[in-house]
């Protein structure tokens, strides 16, 4: 027999390593897992804290804006509108100021459905939003648009557009 054959196979002792580790340091390493978690956990509620109070009072200040903003869009439109002259055809600006007039409840009153309202019911509606306008005696603004030849006289004219610059700037 060989020599090489007799001879017993070669035990390589294991590196020392830290595997397994005894139960004291795994509570230690869990303690400072936590205590890392935890104290990131402060830092990003903390920061992000910060940053829904700028959100918060951003959004609080346009809660307020857009019906401001509503109010000064209409009135701007409103006045961009081509008033007609006294004794000249009025039917197409009447068309405009209720369409407007619809746009306007429709985004302040979406539950009332005021944009499938006409005639004396759109004018009530109108007025009972805002009576200081008194669009109820302003029956030319649901009719007149539907007249071919509507005419209206200045004193007409003054007065519905004041009721019209009245109702928005109260109403919406």
């Amino acid at each position: 027999m060989d020599r090489t054959t007799q001879l017993a196979p070669l035990i390589i002792p294991a590196p020392p390593g830290f595997w397994p580790l005894a139960p004291g340091w795994w509570l230690l390493i869990c303690i400072a897992l936590f205590s890392v978690a935890g104290l990131g956990m402060i830092y990003y509620r903390k920061r992000h804290r910060d940053t829904l109070l700028v959100e918060t009072t951003s959004e609080a200040q346009t809660l307020v804006d857009p019906l401001e903003q509503l109010r000064q869009t209409a009135l701007e439109e409103f006045h961009q509108l081509d008033r007609p002259l006294a004794g000249a055809p009025a039917s197409q600006w009447l068309q405009q100021i209720n369409a407007l007039l619809k746009r306007i409840s429709r985004i302040r009153y979406p539950n009332a459905n005021p944009h499938t309202l006409s005639g004396r019911a759109w004018l009530a509606f109108l007025d009972s939003r805002c009576p200081a306008a008194g669009l109820t005696r302003w029956m030319i603004l649901v009719e007149g648009a539907y007249r071919t030849e509507c005419r209206l006289d200045q004193r007409s004219i003054d007065g519905l557009s004041q009721a019209i610059c009245t109702w928005i700037q109260k109403h919406a």
